[in-house]
C-alpha cells in the first residue's frame, strides 16, 4: 500500500522518481480499509527537504498511510513561505482535537537555547502532553527527543566539548525490541549535535535501545509514554551532513569534515549513504508495531484500553 500525501506536495515528484508508491485522494477513497493516520510535526527550517526525507521512509511500508503535515501555530517560518505552509500544513490548533495512530516530532536547530527560552516552548508543552491522550505512539527525534525527555522524565543534557558530526557505528543494545527487528549488530547512523544526554539522569522507565559509548545514546524506548526517542538522524539523505558542512565552512567555522561520510575522507567526493537500509527498517518496524497495537476505532486512542 502507498502513502497518501497532498496531491501537489513537491515531495511527490521526488518520491515517485525514486519508485515510492504515492496515492492520490481518488484512489484512496476507493479502498475499503482504514489507513493509519500519521502526523509529522516539522520543526526544521527547510520544510520541503525534511518532509521529503520522512515521507520517503514512511512511504516504504506495505500499509496505507495518510500523512498530515503539522507546524507550530505560534511561529512564523523564515525559510518557508506562508503560502506553502497554508497549502500543505495544518497548524497545531487545527489538529489538536484529532487523534493519530502515530506522530513524529522532528529536530530543530535551536540546541543552544534553554528549553524555556524557545519561543514556542509553551505550545511544545501542550503538544507533548497531547500525545499522551491523542496519539497511540510517538517518535521524538533529535531536539524533539531532548525536549520530550526533559519534559516527561526530567532528563538533563549537557554541551559536549566538540560537535559530534559524521556517520558512526553504534551498538544495538536490545535485539528483541520490535522497533529493531532485522537490525545488524553495528548500524552506521548519522550524527550532528552539540548536546548529549546525561546518563545519570535517565529514569527507570527509559530503556537504551541503540548506543555508542563515545558519541552518546542514539535511541531510547519509553513504554510508559508510548514513545521512542531517537537522538540522531537516520532520516537524513546523502547530502544532509555534507550540506551542513558546506554551510559551516561558508560561515567561517572551523568545522572538520563529517566523519565516515566521504570516500577517502575527501570532502569533494560524493557522500556515501551507509545507513539507508537501517532507516527504512526502523520506520517499517515502527509503523508495523503501530498497526499491530493501535485500536481500530480512532476514538479509543489515548484511553486505558489502547
Amino acid at each position: 500500500m502507498p502513502i497518501r500525501i497532498p496531491d501537489n506536495l513537491p515531495a511527490r515528484k521526488t518520491l515517485e522518481a525514486e519508485g515510492v508508491n504515492v496515492m492520490d485522494s481518488t484512489r484512496a477513497a476507493r479502498q475499503d480499509i482504514r489507513p493509519l493516520e500519521i502526523g509529522l510535526l516539522n520543526l526544521m527550517p527547510n520544510k520541503e527537504r525534511t518532509e521529503t526525507q520522512f515521507t520517503r521512509l514512511i512511504g516504504s511500508t506495505p500499509l496505507q498511510v495518510e500523512l498530515t503535515l503539522v507546524r507550530v501555530t505560534e511561529h512564523r517560518s523564515k525559510n518557508t513561505s506562508e503560502d506553502y505552509l497554508k497549502s500543505f500544513y495544518s497548524t497545531w490548533d487545527e489538529v489538536r482535537n484529532r487523534k493519530f495512530d502515530g506522530f513524529i516530532v522532528t529536530g530543530a536547530p535551536i540546541a543552544n537555547i534553554p528549553f524555556d527560552q524557545v519561543r514556542y516552548w509553551p505550545e511544545m508543552l501542550e503538544i507533548m502532553d497531547w500525545t499522551q491522550t491523542n496519539v497511540h505512539h510517538t517518535m521524538f527525534i533529535c531536539w524533539g527527543a531532548q525536549a520530550a525527555l526533559h519534559h516527561f522524565h526530567g532528563t538533563k543534557r549537557y554541551r559536549m566539548p566538540s560537535k559530534a558530526f559524521g556517520v558512526f557505528r553504534h551498538e544495538v543494545v536490545n535485539t528483541r525490541s520490535p522497533f529493531l527487528r532485522g537490525f545488524s549488530d553495528g548500524p552506521m547512523i548519522p550524527v550532528s549535535r552539540y548536546n548529549d544526554i546525561d546518563r545519570t539522569t535517565l529514569g527507570p522507565d527509559l530503556e537504551v535501545l541503540i548506543d555508542n559509548p563515545d558519541i552518546g545514546i542514539s535511541m531510547l524506548g519509553d513504554a510508559s509514554h508510548r514513545a521512542v526517542h531517537f537522538l540522531n538522524h537516520l532520516e537524513y539523505d546523502n547530502r544532509s551532513l555534507a550540506d551542513e558542512y558546506d554551510r559551516d565552512i561558508a560561515a567561517g567555522l572551523a568545522t572538520p569534515p563529517p566523519a565516515n561520510l566521504f570516500p577517502g575522507d575527501d570532502p569533494t567526493a560524493t557522500p556515501e549513504n551507509s545507513w539507508r537500509s537501517h532507516a527504512h527498517l526502523l520506520f517499517q518496524n515502527w509503523i508495523n508495531e503501530i498497526y499491530q497495537t493501535t485500536p481500530y476505532d480512532l476514538a479509543e486512542i489515548g484511553t486505558k484500553s489502547s
